[in-house]
């Protein structure tokens, strides 16, 4: 015992002398570092004090002018007056260098591409189905298709035109009579947007097939780049961004729709994939190109259909694709096309219908007719285990904890408090209050603060199937909170689910985590402060969609896979523990899903303090941001999959990044 002393003794003089010599150091760097500002601030007076300087102000009012203006260009935000007007010119003129003729490739560039010789000779063979094409949509929508640097491609049109206009035949005569590679056949009848599809097919010889409107555009570039990916990684089903246009120049851009990489969950909710979309050949047999019962939507259903049998599908997030807006097109509004609304509801009913389920409604959200919320209903009613850490603080936990038992719909539930060093009498009596609950229990966590620690030894004392793990400073606002997560949870395809919380103010804190956004480059939420009537981007804040990771502030998981991957990450004190944990999820190739139907207030961190401050917390998290980059440097370098990469990662609202010219 006593050379255990003796040891241990001499283990606390070693630490404390090397913790002494790092202060020691410390304090002689910013003694340093003192005076050097000290030093600069002598010469920043001196200049103050010149004649110059003095003389030099009106230049400088009118170049910090320019710098503001600037300043506000490069930022998202609401500028008005002058700054609204240069911002405005600034984007178009970036949004045409970027993502329109600009981005088009140069004489140079033209002969790289098409003298590039492929691994694999693939004949890409396009659909068209034509009825009443104006002239000028007809020649522009064929030349492009002419203009591609990738030469080995088929165009296939079927005309399902009326007598009148008979115009539409003689102009494809003259393409098809000097490039052998354009098929046309003059269809006996219109058979509607499918039918004249399915015409289009039956002409087709290619060993990929690619769907394209009569009235709309392609890249030069995007069989080049489609080629690319089908060569490299064996893609069997591949689409890209795109952008809506008006008028008679692409360069007139309205929309665009920048994507993220495949979602199924997004996919179901919302027809996000639509243009341009090229798929093996193979991916048919046995079924039908587009079924009739859903015109409208006959994209929405063959793309559910195909990407459920493809192997490998890929998004190329480049802009090569352009949907003219015109009157009569779905692009000017959905009003153009009211049928679409039920045959997508009706695309999407078969598809799950296909995937094994058969209870459940579709119905359109707030943010458009054909993006819709779908809710399932739930397989059974196991028992959820609701984790909450606490210190302290018992008007957080008990307003938590109130909102549970009162609000909630669902009855099979038990909270778990873990007590990590409380200090007050008020706690311990609230402790013993609630602990008279049926649902309640107290357990103890006795050492320092480790919220992953904290967590993994309430998760020992759950009995449920299931675990939500729950911050004390929350509180519930959708009372049916818990089936809303629990109908995405009972997936055997999904690991983590997590909720939309507010701060008190009702602007967004939490809808979804992309990595590598944010200061740090390591996480960060999107949405973050956006006032809770917005719709997001493209409708996002709208539909369950799939996501990288959510906050472990409101996080669903089955506590088998919490016990199979151990848990929180102990190593994570605070910060990223939720996102390691999500990342590690999606390793075993489960789902992480977002769901906005499942609300909650969320007065953030009030518990622990900021990570922001320049103090101890900032350095820890400083260290474990350093130790989450390490881990998951693959997966930063190829950036988040749900998150496009040409969106800025100084800010949470998918703001455009306009700084950034697109490599290709």
């Amino acid at each position: 015992m006593k050379e255990e002393k003796k040891d241990l003794e001499e283990y606390y003089k070693e630490l404390y002398e090397r913790e002494k010599q790092k202060s020691e150091k410390l304090a002689y760097e910013l003694a340093d570092t003192r005076r050097e500002c000290e030093d600069l601030a002598m010469k920043l007076s001196r200049i103050k004090d010149s004649p110059f300087w003095a003389m030099s102000k009106p230049f400088r009012v009118v170049i910090h002018f320019f710098i503001r203006q600037k300043n506000r260009i490069l930022c998202h935000g609401n500028p008005k007056g002058i700054a609204r007007k240069i911002v405005n010119k600034y984007r178009e003129k970036r949004a045409v260098k970027i993502h329109g003729t600009g981005s088009f490739p140069t004489a140079a560039r033209r002969r790289e591409e098409e003298e590039t010789k492929f691994p694999k000779n693939i004949k890409i063979s396009i659909l068209v189905p034509l009825y009443n094409t104006p002239e000028r949509f007809l020649r522009e929508m064929i030349d492009s298709v002419i203009a591609q640097t990738y030469k080995n491609w088929e165009l296939c049109l079927a005309d399902g035109s009326d007598k009148e206009h008979g115009l539409v035949g003689e102009i494809c005569k003259s393409y098809y009579e000097k490039d052998s590679r354009i098929v046309y056949k003059k269809l006996e009848k219109n058979e509607g947007i499918s039918g004249n599809t399915n015409a289009c097919y039956a002409m087709a010889t290619g060993e990929y097939i690619g769907l394209f409107d009569h009235d709309d555009l392609l890249h030069p570039s995007v069989l080049y780049e489609y080629m690319k990916v089908i060569c490299e990684q064996d893609a069997d089903y591949v689409y890209c961004d795109e952008a809506t246009f008006k008028g008679n120049s692409i360069n007139h851009m309205i929309t665009l729709h920048f994507k993220p990489d495949f979602a199924p969950d997004n996919l179901r909710a919302n027809n996000y994939i639509c243009h341009f979309s090229v798929f093996k050949r193979e991916l048919l047999e046995g079924t039908e190109l587009f079924r009739s019962q859903f015109d409208g939507s006959q994209d929405h259903d063959m793309i559910l259909r195909l990407t459920g049998r493809a192997e490998r599908i890929v998004h190329v997030p480049q802009i090569l694709y352009y949907w003219r807006s015109h009157k009569g097109s779905v692009a000017s509004g959905i009003g153009a096309k009211t049928y679409a609304i039920a045959a997508a509801k009706g695309a999407i009913a078969e598809h799950l219908k296909s995937k094994g389920c058969h209870d459940f409604s579709i119905e359109s959200t707030r943010a458009f007719e054909t993006i819709f919320r779908i809710k399932y209903n739930l397989n059974a009613r196991p028992l959820v285990s609701i984790i909450i850490a606490n210190k302290d603080h018992v008007e957080d936990l008990s307003r938590c904890v109130e909102s549970i038992i009162n609000k909630s719909t669902y009855e099979n539930y038990e909270i778990i408090i873990v007590e990590n060093n409380s200090e007050t009498e008020q706690i311990r009596e609230y402790y013993r209050e609630i602990s008279k609950h049926p649902k309640v229990q107290v357990v103890t966590w006795q050492g320092v603060f480790n919220y992953s620690k904290i967590n993994n030894y309430g998760v020992t004392f759950a009995k449920g199937e299931y675990v939500l793990l729950l911050n004390n400073d929350t509180e519930i606002i959708t009372e049916g909170w818990i089936e809303e997560m629990l109908m995405y949870g009972q997936r055997e395809d999904v690991g983590v689910v997590g909720a939309k919380l507010y701060y008190e103010d009702k602007t967004i804190q939490h809808a979804g985590i992309v990595i590598g956004l944010g200061a740090h480059r390591t996480a960060g939420h999107t949405h973050y402060k956006v006032p809770e009537a917005n719709v997001g981007y493209m409708g996002k804040l709208c539909y369950a969609q799939n996501v990288t990771a959510v906050t472990g502030a409101c996080m669903l998981v089955k506590k088998s896979l919490y016990e199979q991957l151990g848990g929180l990450d102990e190593e994570y004190t605070v910060a990223l523990n939720d996102v390691d944990f999500c990342l590690r999820v999606r390793k075993l190739g489960l789902l992480n899903i977002f769901t906005p139907f499942a609300e909650l207030y969320h007065y953030e961190s009030k518990s622990r303090g900021s990570d922001n401050k320049r103090d101890a917390n900032a350095i820890r998290y400083q260290e474990e941001s350093d130790k989450f980059k390490e881990r998951w440097k693959v997966e930063l370098s190829k950036g988040d999959p749900y998150y496009n990469r040409n969106f800025s990662l100084d800010h949470s609202d998918f703001t455009v990044n306009w700084k950034k010219q697109q490599v290709r």
